[in-house]
């Protein structure tokens, strides 16, 4: 598991846009969030979280099409602690079968 997470980075995730919208509330747990087109806010007082992603083309392995969103995270007035502690959960969460 990773130990530490930088105010910044981007991901690659493999999900359709729908499953990231549908997933995103349980992997915030009980922190605001503000959804809107391809952006999102989760309130971490005293500091947040801004997300934002695009659809990218699916990838391709032979005849299997695996859909992908490029995801931007932003954590703004958030100490690195506190984004360790919500990045874990938000991973596990996240985190779709696999070993």
């Amino acid at each position: 598991m990773q130990s530490d997470y930088a105010a910044a980075f981007d991901r690659e995730m493999g999900c359709t846009e729908d499953e990231w919208r549908g997933w995103l509330p349980g992997a915030v747990r009980d922190q605001t969030l503000s959804l809107s087109e391809a952006q999102a806010l989760v309130d971490l007082a005293p500091g947040r979280l801004r997300l934002a992603w695009q659809v990218l083309p699916p990838r391709q392995i032979g005849l299997v099409r695996l859909p992908r969103l490029a995801v931007q995270f932003r954590f703004e007035g958030v100490e690195a602690e506190d984004r360790l502690r919500f990045m874990r959960y938000f991973d596990l969460y996240m985190h779709r079968g696999g070993g």
